[in-house]
């Protein structure tokens, strides 16, 4: 199966950061991602959480729902409850007709505090080695409930998280078997990582990208001066692919997953920037025209 090319309301309503699209609806936002030629849009805060709801009102957009973020805390909750609350959003998401959910474990998350400064070192740092141990064993376990029903779960490392770099990844995969790997090339990027290189060490696992770009002036900044994820967020850290200040050469990205029988799934153009700054429709048919360059899709 070839890329479908989706797109994260996030680019017009911040999930993080709410006063950023505030005065955005989403019906906007989808009226202006399928504008701008998308096939598919994941899930954002402004949606229903109905499953029929939510395929009703994408069918009005005619798009499709590509996955849905889901925040775990293996390493300080009870995992029968953990497990519960994915199994939950696992089909919620099956009954929109999508076949990936996205998880990222939260425990010790600081992206959403505007007065925490980032850490440029792996984030498993801040697990002790049972805390660890909680984390392998709680996503390998939903990734066997995913695979059980035909699905799959992909990992988002996520700057402020306690998975954010390449280092990070290594260690989750090396542990995990059956839990495969959302490339989100921005967030690799901003951690200090080649996500070429982690495509090329793990193209086999790759069933999501994230088509995230970074612009390194801000990066730097934020590595300098001890800036929190909200802070660069708001200076503009990330941005779409095409974008001439954009970092990312997307191009041996993609030959490396293709190469490796990885194209396939979703790429979804997510670059959550200030919707008063950087209009959003602008950027949204910028990553699009970039894509259909790079993919033929």
């Amino acid at each position: 199966m070839a890329w479908s090319i989706g797109a994260q309301p996030i680019n017009w309503i911040n999930d993080d950061f709410r006063d950023l699209g505030a005065s955005t609806t989403l019906e906007q936002a989808l009226a202006e991602m399928r504008e701008a030629g998308y096939a598919g849009s994941e899930l954002g805060h402004r949606f229903p959480d109905d499953a029929a709801q939510i395929v009703t009102l994408l069918k009005k957009h005619e798009l499709r729902l590509v996955s849905g973020w889901h925040s775990t805390y293996f390493a300080s909750r009870a995992h029968d409850d953990e497990i519960a609350s994915f199994d939950r959003h696992m089909e919620k998401l099956r009954a929109c007709g999508c076949d990936v959910v996205i998880v990222a474990e939260c425990t010790h998350a600081i992206h959403s505090d505007g007065t925490r400064p980032l850490r440029f070192r792996p984030g498993l740092e801040l697990l002790d080695a049972n805390e660890r141990e909680r984390v392998f064993a709680g996503l390998e376990r939903a990734a066997q409930r995913a695979a059980a029903i035909g699905m799959k779960v992909a990992y988002h490392p996520h700057m402020g998280t306690v998975i954010q770099d390449a280092d990070d990844v290594d260690a989750l995969m090396r542990n995990t078997r059956e839990l495969s790997l959302l490339l989100d090339t921005g967030h690799l990027r901003f951690a200090g990582s080649d996500p070429l290189d982690v495509a090329k060490r793990y193209a086999d696992r790759v069933v999501h990208v994230h088509a995230k770009n970074v612009r390194t002036r801000v990066v730097d900044e934020a590595r300098a001066h001890g800036w929190s994820f909200e802070r660069a967020v708001r200076s503009g850290v990330f941005t779409v692919p095409g974008d001439a200040e954009g970092a990312i050469d997307y191009a041996p990205i993609f030959d490396v997953l293709q190469r490796a029988g990885s194209d396939r799934g979703w790429v979804v153009v997510e670059a959550e920037q200030d919707p008063a700054k950087a209009n959003p429709l602008q950027f949204a048919q910028l990553g699009r025209a970039t894509l259909r360059r790079l993919l033929g899709a």
